[in-house]
C-alpha cells in the first residue's frame, strides 16, 4: 500500500515516518499538519510526496489502514466481536458509512465476513480424526517463538497450536534445524494494540526467505487456534512452490516418485492444455516408478477429467473411464488432506457428488486449514444447488490462502454460484475477477451467459469472441 507500485523507488523518509504513525493509532484521526509534524516536513511537502510516491493523499492512505485492520480484526472473527467496536476501533465512528464502504471494498458486509469466522471456528472445533498419514513432506524445524517474558505463554500455545496445523496439512515439524530443508521463525514484538506477530521461513540451503506473515494487535483476543490453521494455510502455497522448485532442480536420474509428482503438479494446476499433456506424461512416470503413489495417482485422476471438462481430449471417453479408475484407485491408497483435496476434485469433476463429499469431509476432519479442501466443498454444494453455502465454502478458501494457484477458481465457482441464484451481475464481475488473476482461465463459456441474461450486449460479444477463440469447434 506505501510502495510506488510503478517502480523500486525507496519511499522518502518522511512518508515512511507518516504512515508509521497512522499504524501505530489507526483509530485516531491525525490532520495533515500533525503528520508533516512527525514527518519532519511541510504540510505541503508531505502532500506533494504522498501523490508521488504513494499516488493516494494521507488521508486516503490512513482510511485504508483503518480498513486493513477491520479486515484484519473480522476475519479473526472473536466470538465476542462486533461490527460497531471494531469499526470505531479502526478509527470509523459512523458505523452504517463503514458498512456501506466495506462491502464496496471486499464484496461483502462486515457482518457477513463475521458470520463466516463463526461458521469457520465451528468447523474448527468439531471432533477431528486422530489420523496422520506416515511419511509426510516436506519438514520444517519450527523455532521457539522469541518473546518478551510477558508473551512466553502465547508464544508456546501457538508454537503448539502450530505444530499441530502444519502435522494436520501433512508436514513434518521437528525442533531440530540440522534434520529439516526448511526454518520457520517466529517473534512476538510490542505490547497491547501494538503487539505483532512475525513468521518467517527460510530455506536453510540458499539462505534465502520463501514466506513471511505478520499478524498485528492484542494476541490474547485472538483465537490461537483459528490463528495458528490461517498461518499453516497461508504458508502452504509458498511451501509447495518452493518444493516443486527443489524438484525440478533434481538432475533426471535422482528423481523420485514424489518428484516426478511435484514437477507435475504446476502443469495439473494450470488448467491448460499444453500444460495438462505434460503434467500426465510425468505423473504415468511416477506411477510406475511406484504404482501406490497416492499423490501421483489423485493428481493422475484429476488431469484426466480435465481433458474431459475443457476439450482438451481427442479420445474422451479414454480419459473418462482412466480418470474413473484412477479416482478409484486413489481412494484405496492412504493420502494426507492435499492428496485427499486433489482426489475429491477429480471425484467433483466426475459427478460422483457422494463420494467427493465423503474425501473432503475426510480431509477436513484431518486439516481443517485446508484452502483446497474448502474450494472443493463450495464445487460440490454449486453442483447440488446450495448456492449460499457454496458461496460462503469458496470465500472460507480465498481467506486462508489467497495468493494460492488455485484462488482465482474459488472465484469461479462464487461467479457460477451467483449464476445459479440468479444473480448474473455478481456472477459476472466475479468471472471477471478471476480472469484478472488469471487471464488464461477458461471463464468465458460461464461469463458469457452471465452476461446475456442480463442484456449486457457489449460484455456478451467480448466474452463470446473469445470463448470462440478458446473452443473453436464450438457450434451456435
Amino acid at each position: 500500500m506505501i510502495v510506488d507500485q510503478t517502480s523500486n523507488r525507496p519511499l522518502p523518509r518522511g512518508v515512511r515516518r507518516a504512515v508509521d504513525a497512522m499504524r501505530e493509532d489507526f483509530g485516531q484521526k491525525r490532520s495533515v499538519t500533525e503528520l508533516a509534524a512527525v514527518a519532519g516536513v511541510s504540510s505541503r511537502t508531505l502532500q506533494r510526496q504522498f501523490l508521488t510516491f504513494v499516488r493516494k493523499t494521507p488521508r486516503a492512505v490512513a482510511r485504508d489502514i483503518g480498513f486493513d485492520n477491520a479486515r484484519r480484526e473480522l476475519l479473526q472473527g472473536a466470538p465476542s466481536a462486533k461490527v460497531m467496536d471494531i469499526a470505531a476501533r479502526s478509527g470509523f465512528p459512523h458505523c452504517g458509512r463503514f458498512s456501506v464502504e466495506y462491502r464496496r471494498r471486499y464484496g461483502e458486509t462486515p457482518s457477513q465476513t463475521l458470520k463466516r469466522q463463526a461458521f469457520f471456528l465451528a468447523a474448527l472445533g468439531s471432533p477431528r480424526s486422530s489420523f496422520v498419514p506416515s511419511g509426510a513432506w516436506p519438514t520444517i524445524a519450527l523455532c521457539k517463538i522469541e518473546a518478551a517474558p510477558e508473551h512466553f505463554e502465547i508464544a508456546a500455545n501457538i508454537s503448539e497450536d502450530l505444530t499441530s496445523a502444519l502435522t494436520r496439512a501433512g508436514i513434518s515439524v521437528v525442533s531440530e534445524a540440522r534434520s529439516a530443508r526448511y526454518q520457520l521463525i517466529g517473534a512476538i514484538r510490542g505490547t497491547g494494540n501494538q503487539t505483532r506477530l512475525v513468521f518467517r521461513m527460510i530455506d536453510r540451503g540458499s539462505g534465502r526467505q520463501l514466506w513471511a506473515h505478520r499478524t498485528d494487535g492484542a494476541l490474547v483476543d485472538a483465537a490461537e487456534k483459528q490463528l495458528a490453521t490461517r498461518i499453516a494455510a497461508a504458508l502452504q502455497p509458498c511451501l509447495r512452490l518452493a518444493e516443486v522448485d527443489h524438484a525440478l532442480r533434481k538432475p533426471d536420474p535422482d528423481l523420485s516418485a514424489d518428484d516426478l509428482a511435484l514437477r507435475a503438479m504446476p502443469g495439473v494446476l494450470s488448467l491448460d492444455d499444453e500444460g495438462n499433456a505434460r503434467a500426465l506424461e510425468l505423473l504415468d512416470c511416477a506411477m510406475e516408478y511406484d504404482p501406490k503413489h497416492a499423490l501421483a495417482t489423485a493428481l493422475a485422476a484429476w488431469a484426466h477429467i480435465q481433458r474431459v471438462t475443457y476439450c482438451f481430449s481427442c479420445d474422451p471417453q479414454h480419459d473418462l473411464a482412466r480418470s474413473r479408475a484412477l479416482a478409484q484407485k486413489a481412494r484405496t491408497l492412504s493420502g494426507n488432506a492435499m492428496v485427499l483435496a486433489v482426489l475429491g476434485n477429480a471425484l467433483t469433476l466426475l459427478s460422483e457428488l457422494d463420494a467427493a463429499d465423503l474425501v473432503i469431509r475426510k480431509a477436513l476432519s484431518l486439516d481443517g486449514g485446508s484452502a483446497w479442501a474448502w474450494g472443493c466443498s463450495g464445487w460440490i454444494d454449486t453442483y447440488r444447488g446450495d448456492s449460499e453455502s457454496a458461496i460462503e465454502r469458496f470465500k472460507i478458501s480465498l481467506d486462508l490462502a489467497p495468493q494460492d494457484p488455485l484462488a482465482f477458481n474459488n472465484m469461479v465457482g462464487i461467479g457460477c454460484a451467483y449464476f445459479t441464484a440468479g444473480k448474473f451481475a455478481e456472477a459476472a464481475r466475479w468471472q471477471q475477477r478471476a480472469l484478472i488473476e488469471l487471464p488464461s482461465a477458461r471463464v468465458q463459456r460461464t461469463m458469457c451467459p452471465a452476461h446475456l441474461l442480463p442484456a449486457a450486449k457489449s460484455e456478451t460479444y467480448g466474452t463470446l469472441s473469445a470463448l470462440r477463440q478458446q473452443y473453436r469447434r464450438l457450434a451456435i
